[in-house]
């Protein structure tokens, strides 16, 4: 994609990263008045990214470009929270963004939070708007439940609507993720009446000792044959497990080496990324405020 001609004199930020996540386990415990699902979850991320890139305006405008056919930037997360944080900060700066997606739409890796997340905190710096974190994640959960955790940056347990963070430092395994040939719509799954949505709360100790399930991989495999047909071939190697409402699964392994030979088995049947797991998102990790420019 030939990238759009800024106007201004600031130079423009490439490749800023927007991590994926995996949930480890999703728990439903209730459900509140307004719709919303009470949960228990722990969220991690991969080393599988989309990347921005921001070019500096003259004007108030705001553009998003994306590198996939049919993108529409009025539905697209980032380019909300782009418009968000300008009414929010009442800047007339603007900005021409180009997102480069890799993390695979309808797969429950969190792709839309997480460029959302990286709007965000990148805007914050690139405007100079001097915005608190808070106030980002505040800003944050208007658009989506998981963008906080995106915007702290930091493996977490999570509760409530997923708002309410805890950091947790884990191991960082080499993980098999697999995308079948489907999306699953996140809405469809939680208006299921069959879905599991009383389970017990439990402790931060009770899913390190690996008793933690997800309530939603029942009714996922229900509507989407190809989702349960990608658990049952990866449950060949390790323990498969499904992220959020899907329709990725994954699978830990104990080496890069493992993990790269249940790939090749596949033969290409599916699309699939062998990736390492990181507590700490390359967004916060880095100062690619500075060294993202060319």
């Amino acid at each position: 994609m030939k990238p759009i001609v800024p106007s201004a004199i600031q130079a423009p930020w490439y490749g800023v990263p927007a991590p994926a996540k995996l949930n480890l386990f999703l728990h439903i415990n209730g459900r509140r008045a307004d719709g919303y699902h009470l949960l228990q979850t722990v969220f991690q991320f991969i080393s599988l990214y989309d990347t921005l890139d921001f070019f500096p305006r003259s004007d108030s405008k705001i553009t998003w470009q994306c590198d996939k056919a049919n993108w529409k930037a009025e539905q697209d997360l980032g380019y909300r929270a782009a418009v968000l944080l300008q009414k929010y900060t009442q800047t007339q700066q603007g900005v021409d963004i180009i997102v480069h997606k890799k993390i695979p739409a309808g797969g429950g890796l969190g792709g839309g939070s997480s460029d959302a997340a990286t709007v965000l905190l990148a805007l914050n710096q690139f405007w100079s708007l001097n915005v608190s974190i808070h106030e980002l994640k505040s800003l944050g959960i208007q658009l989506g439940a998981d963008v906080p955790v995106f915007i702290g940056g930091k493996s977490a347990w999570a509760e409530g609507i997923g708002d309410k963070l805890t950091p947790i430092d884990l191991p960082e395994p080499y993980f098999l993720v697999i995308k079948p040939d489907c999306e699953v719509s996140t809405a469809k799954i939680f208006q299921d009446q069959g879905l599991t949505r009383g389970t017990k709360i439990i402790t931060m100790s009770a899913f390190l000792a690996d008793v933690a399930t997800n309530d939603c991989k029942e009714t996922v495999c229900k509507h989407y044959p190809p989702v349960k047909a990608a658990l049952v071939y990866l449950n060949q190697y390790a323990s498969a497990k499904l992220t959020g409402t899907g329709a990725c699964v994954f699978a830990k392994f104990e080496s890069k080496t493992s993990a790269l030979a249940a790939q090749k088995d596949m033969s290409n049947k599916w699309q699939s990324w062998v990736v390492s797991a990181m507590n700490q998102s390359p967004v916060n990790k880095f100062d690619y405020w500075g060294i993202a420019k060319r």
